[in-house]
């Protein structure tokens, strides 16, 4: 079965084909680290990860390009409270994510770009929206006009007049539309700013995609994706400002939109008193049966996280453990494994369905037939493509230095470096471990190096793997 997409500006499921032989250029809005990332980050990253995996395994060459917006109003307001700086604020949150997506086994994309060093072409995209009149510049910044774009309403299907009676737009007496959304903001005293030809200011948040988009991957490319809530207004807006540009739309030729993610029937809010970041989630949760519990809801429809329903997957998760401890023991029937693998793959290739092919593993692990060495490269495949590699192994035995006085022995040996408060053994390691990896990263290896040490003090010693990633064994 031929790979087939769901297609949110068409709003039908397509067979997909990508514009170049063999390679598949796809774009996800990425993260806004001014605060803590949560669990609904963690769904949207997480699909497109299973998609860039399935993808290759079809053997598609993929270039996975995932933004960062690192200036934002939040991050500018938050930095005027505190006196920390906003890009302080900005990599205080992001080191955090991305301490977060390597626990949950989202591997990164191949590029990663950042707002603030993408100015240039930001610049050269509003010039050119200017020159050609679909912009205008008032007191306080650079104005997409919406009017001047006929298709605007395409992606959400909703015409100008519906787009105004049901937005929440906050009036503007700067702009000649209240539809009308800002290119570049002129900088207020004390903010930060780059150089332009209307004036000091920063980017608006539509236009750096548009702009890194069209920068990195050239237009047109195969995928955009995002979560449900951007549809509206930010990739009608990213349409709008591009398409206007091209003489051949449109920008991207499938839109993919992941479900929202509500908390006990509620969406996740500080007001609430539900929101929890993400890193303290996975401190209380094996990373992998949260994979196994988005795995299997579609991945555009509205999921409720729970308490109920995570234990739910963690059992699901060690039922598919025990049954994998038993794939090798005897011969199979290679006919019966074949039928599941075809029918495992048809779910994939039918818009990413992973809860069908959850659904097939299930059944081939309860059927006796499936045994044998192709069985256990079967679900090592399935492994993969879910990103739970290691999941249905064996459980490690308990290490006789896990007794009652670890944790505190490790956060004496740490000083204030990492805070393990409520942590487990094997999830204060692994959180010092991820600490001295964004330590790396940022080329503090003074940090890194102190937190190698403490480890190696309890007889912890790292190794660093080809793959990018960590493993650490108990010296005897």
């Amino acid at each position: 079965m031929s790979l087939k997409l769901y297609n949110t500006r068409t709003r039908t499921v397509e067979p997909f084909t990508p514009l170049e032989s063999n390679h598949v250029r796809m774009y996800v809005c990425g993260l806004t680290p001014s605060a803590e990332a949560h669990l609904g980050h963690a769904r949207s990253f997480l699909f497109f990860d299973v998609l860039r995996r399935y993808l290759q395994h079809l053997g598609y060459r993929v270039t996975y390009v995932r933004n960062v917006t690192d200036i934002d109003d939040r991050s500018i307001a938050r930095a005027r409270e505190t006196g920390e700086s906003y890009s302080a604020i900005m990599r205080r949150h992001y080191d955090s994510f991305a301490a977060s997506m390597r626990r949950l086994g989202v591997d990164p994309p191949d590029v990663e770009p950042r707002a603030t060093a993408y100015i240039e072409p930001i610049v050269e995209m509003v010039d050119e929206l200017v020159a050609r009149d679909f912009a205008y510049t008032t007191d306080d910044g650079v104005y997409f006009t919406v009017k001047k774009f006929p298709r605007y309403g395409a992606l959400s299907h909703r015409n100008v007049d519906e787009l105004l009676a049901g937005a929440r737009i906050a009036v503007d007496e700067h702009k000649h539309d209240a539809l009308d959304f800002a290119l570049w903001k002129f900088a207020k005293p004390g903010e930060p700013a780059w150089e332009s030809p209307w004036g000091a200011g920063r980017p608006g948040w539509h236009i750096e995609c548009s702009a890194m988009a069209r920068a990195i991957l050239g237009e047109p490319f195969d995928i955009h994706g995002g979560g449900f809530d951007l549809v509206f207004p930010h990739h009608e807006n990213e349409i709008a400002q591009s398409e206007s540009l091209m003489p051949a739309p449109p920008m991207a030729n499938v839109w993919m939109h992941g479900g929202l993610l509500m908390f006990d029937g509620k969406k996740m809010s500080k007001s609430l008193g539900n929101f929890e970041p993400l890193s303290a989630l996975l401190d209380r949760h094996d990373p992998r049966a949260i994979r196994l519990l988005f795995l299997g809801t579609g991945y555009r429809k509205p999921m409720n996280f729970t308490e109920d329903s995570i234990t739910g997957a963690t059992a699901a998760l060690d039922r598919l453990r025990r049954a994998y401890e038993k794939l090798g023991a005897d011969a199979g029937d290679p006919a019966v494994l074949t039928a599941y693998e075809g029918r495992f793959f048809d779910a994939l290739s039918d818009d990413l369905n992973t809860a069908g092919a959850l659904g097939v593993l299930f059944e081939a692990v309860a059927d006796p037939r499936v045994r044998g060495p192709q069985a256990v490269a079967f679900f090592d495949t399935a492994q993969h493509l879910f990103g739970i590699a290691g999941a249905f192994a064996p459980a490690a035995p308990a290490l006789r230095i896990f007794d009652d006085a670890f944790v505190a022995r490790l956060a004496a040996a740490l000083g204030d470096a990492v805070h393990l408060n409520g942590h487990t053994p094997e999830a204060a390691i692994a959180t010092v471990i991820e600490a001295r990896n964004a330590a790396r990263a940022g080329r503090d290896f003074a940090r890194a190096d102190r937190l190698r040490k403490a480890l190696a003090e309890l007889r912890i010693v790292l190794t660093d793997n080809k793959d990018g990633t960590t493993s650490w064994t108990f010296e005897e």
